[in-house]
């Protein structure tokens, strides 16, 4: 049976885009993340595969990050930006064998995988999409790692600060992402049997909202279509999660990302908040002392469990000693809530 077939069986609702909403129940998939694990079908993110034996030295010429230093078993965050600086996309990056795997908002793909291609010239490599042949699994939740050992049969890989851990099966790779959470990417004629297994070991099936609510938590800075360019990488907190180097050389963007971290311009960080209203990515946020300018944007938000919605939002630093609100000046207001990692 086709995997979208399987999952509509399991009664998925899926939007416009194909991405899975929710199993029936969304409401009940929020409260089930705090008390039981749960898995995930991740069809929000794409898959660029490079191939070809020039493929590190290309990538690290266009990406933040240091992608010479990436071994097999480790991933890492990255960004690719505009010449001034802007982020087009983020990225986790991975290997299977000689390859290199970018993934990626869905919705930004084909235009992010033909903007890379435009400048590979002779360069001894060659994107290609792999989102059909290799589908992507979210697992999160109190005993996620038991839940991939016993599928796996091998321990699940621990995250390691700033940098992901990989295990490679024999046909499962398993990424261990921070606050216990791991993603799986799968030949897509074994998916099917890798959902069932994960199921059967208790596993509870979430939509897309949830498994957002978790990258919220874990300040995984997801570019999407609302936010390309808005954000220079250190406003989305990109090199403290390890994303951005700045000893490698150059890459687009290069100069404005080290004008930011070494002259101290940096005016706006991305900061955990929630908000008793709804939220959507894009929307931007006020305070009183900007003088009716928005102080920032949502970068990503997803509803919470306890009403209200989550959120990732990049705002001026100095609004933080006032009150920020959603939409104007008098919208509802923000508070602030921790990420697994220190914000200056």
């Amino acid at each position: 049976m086709p995997w979208n077939d399987t999952l509509e069986s399991l009664g998925a609702r899926r939007n416009d885009a194909g991405i899975v909403t929710d199993f029936g129940n969304a409401a009940e998939e929020l409260a089930a993340l705090a008390s039981q694990s749960v898995v995930s079908p991740l069809a929000q993110y794409g898959l660029i595969r490079f191939s070809g034996e020039e493929t590190a030295t290309f990538l690290n010429g266009q990406l933040s990050s240091d992608v010479r230093t990436l071994a097999l078993d480790t991933a890492q965050y990255s960004s690719y930006s505009t010449p001034k600086g802007r982020m087009l996309a983020s990225f986790l990056v991975f290997r299977a064998g000689e390859d290199y795997l970018l993934q990626i908002a869905s919705e930004l793909q084909p235009a992010i995988q033909k903007r890379l291609g435009m400048f590979i010239l002779r360069t001894k490599t060659k994107p290609s999409d792999a989102s059909a042949e290799l589908l992507l699994l979210g697992v999160a939740g109190p005993d996620a790692a038991a839940k991939i050992t016993a599928v796996t049969g091998q321990p699940a890989p621990a995250p390691m600060a700033v940098i992901e851990a990989v295990v490679h099966g024999a046909h499962t790779t398993v990424i261990g992402l921070a606050d216990g959470r791991f993603e799986l990417a799968i030949p897509a004629d074994a998916v099917e049997a890798v959902w069932q297994a994960l199921v059967d070991a208790g596993a509870r099936p979430v939509g897309e909202p949830v498994w957002r609510l978790t990258e919220i938590r874990a300040g995984a800075p997801w570019i999407t279509a609302p936010t390309q360019e808005a954000f220079v990488a250190q406003m989305a907190n990109m090199e403290l999660i390890g994303a951005v180097s700045f000893t490698k050389g150059c890459y687009p963007g290069q100069e404005i990302v080290a004008r930011t971290q070494y002259l101290g311009k940096l005016k706006r960080r991305m900061f955990r908040m929630h908000v008793a209203a709804e939220a959507q990515t894009g929307d931007d946020v006020f305070s009183a002392e900007m003088n009716g300018q928005a102080s920032g944007k949502i970068l990503l938000a997803a509803p919470a469990p306890e009403g209200g919605f989550e959120a990732l939002v990049v705002a001026q630093i100095a609004s933080l000693e006032h009150s920020l609100h959603l939409g104007s000046v008098d919208g509802p207001p923000l508070s602030r809530l921790d990420l697994p990692y220190a914000v200056d």
